[in-house]
């Protein structure tokens, strides 16, 4: 299985375009990696891949990974996108896939009612680009040879469909993660987690490879660096640090473990802070744009 990180940012990326922050300051002047938002690509041959999540930066995304490039005049190594959710970081980037090239989109029912109700969506000609429904803890095959099974994991619905109260931490078909298995190997790529409770930290426990929500260091972290008022928690996010943060519940965790979904805000990214050597000392990597992982 090859699996190729094509943004590891979370939405706004870094820098993100009205920030200053330190993360923001440092990209801009060339002292940390750029990020584009986040979204995965996965294949099982090279030739046909699998994205999962169509992040508003897919058009560079895909121009500057060459496995991802037109093999003829027209045409793309892409055949299918699979959305673990409704956040405008995950979906808008569709719309730049409009092209008359044929693909397939794979998304709870809840998901693709979300695409169906706003007919933007419907620049994406039907005739090449089928919407297949998926089921929860139901396994499918986007491509030959690579199976992927969604399941729920705590979290609440995209933003621009909140309303006066928002559950951050429920169950269902609006937050999804994917477990994907192929020649014997297993990933799971959950880049949208509220809580880890003790269910989800022992389904995880036998990854070869975990792509996991790294969005925030702490869950105050917007609120204490002046860029924003909510919390993670508020925002669906789970934090990488304290008792109940990522970090400690997916000790159990016996693959190589990455974080994706990460914050302009996180500190974390700073290669030298004390943060990212906790990181680093849990076993954990940071992604960047391009990293490359083969299983």
């Amino acid at each position: 299985m090859l699996v190729t990180v094509l943004g590891a940012g979370a939405g706004g990326g870094l820098p993100q375009w009205n920030c200053a922050c330190r993360n923001c300051v440092d990209a801009r002047e060339g002292r940390l990696p750029r990020m584009t938002q986040s979204s995965v690509a996965v294949s099982v041959d090279g030739r046909d891949w699998v994205v999962l999540n169509a992040s508003p930066d897919i058009r560079d995304q895909l121009d500057r990974t060459p496995a991802l490039h037109p093999p003829g005049l027209r045409g793309s190594p892409v055949k299918a996108v699979v959305l673990t959710n409704a956040d405008v970081d995950h979906i808008a980037g569709l719309l730049t896939l409009r092209e008359k090239t044929g693909f397939a989109v794979h998304a709870s029912a809840e998901i693709l009612s979300v695409l169906s109700a706003n007919p933007v969506f419907g620049v994406l000609d039907p005739e090449l680009v089928a919407r297949h429904p998926i089921m929860l803890d139901q396994p499918f095959s986007p491509v030959p040879g690579l199976q992927v099974t969604p399941f729920a994991v705590p979290g609440k619905v995209a933003l621009f469909l909140e309303g006066e109260t928002v559950e951050t931490d429920a169950m269902g078909e609006q937050t999804i993660g994917l477990c994907l298995t192929a020649n014997g190997k297993r990933a799971y790529y959950v880049p949208g987690c509220a809580t880890v409770p003790d269910w989800l930290a022992e389904r995880l426990g036998d990854a070869d490879l975990l792509m996991f929500d790294g969005t925030v260091w702490e869950n105050d972290e917007m609120q204490a660096t002046g860029t924003g008022t909510k919390t993670g928690a508020r925002m669906g996010h789970i934090a990488m640090s304290g008792p109940e943060g990522s970090l400690a519940r997916l000790t159990g965790v016996r693959g190589r473990k990455v974080f994706v979904h990460i914050n302009n805000t996180n500190p974390a990214l700073q290669p030298e802070g004390p943060e990212a050597a906790t990181v680093k000392a849990a076993g954990w990597t940071i992604a960047r744009d391009g990293m490359e992982v083969r299983l």
